[in-house]
């Protein structure tokens, strides 16, 4: 075996060097850590659309969805809940962390 497909073959066998691999979990623990306030944020939206919600975010394997579905869950979200400030500021949180270029994105959403 040649270094090169050596190389390729350990490339696609996820090795790599300890800070690719580093990276990778950071990257992944950001996406969980996102997708579980999503979904606290979910199970407090009622009715049909709160279902969709939820089902969206469960399915979710990329943060590029969570960040798709940001505007829908922000405003569906309760004006009276007592939970509402608490959703609305981990989200953004979450979003301005993952993706720091939309971050004026994700300051404002009408109620």
């Amino acid at each position: 075996m040649t270094l090169d497909i050596a190389l390729n073959h350990a490339a696609m066998q996820s090795f790599g060097l300890p800070d690719e691999r580093l990276a990778r979990v950071d990257a992944r623990r950001a996406f969980v850590e996102m997708k579980q306030a999503f979904m606290r944020a979910t199970a407090d939206i009622d009715g049909p659309v709160g279902e969709m919600l939820q089902r969206n975010v469960r399915v979710a394997t990329e943060a590029m969805q969570l960040w798709r579905l940001r505007s829908v869950v922000l405003s569906s979200l309760a004006a009276g809940h007592e939970r509402t400030p608490i959703h609305r500021l981990e989200l953004h949180r979450q979003l301005d962390s993952l993706f720091p270029q939309h971050a004026v994105d994700t300051s404002f959403v009408p109620l």
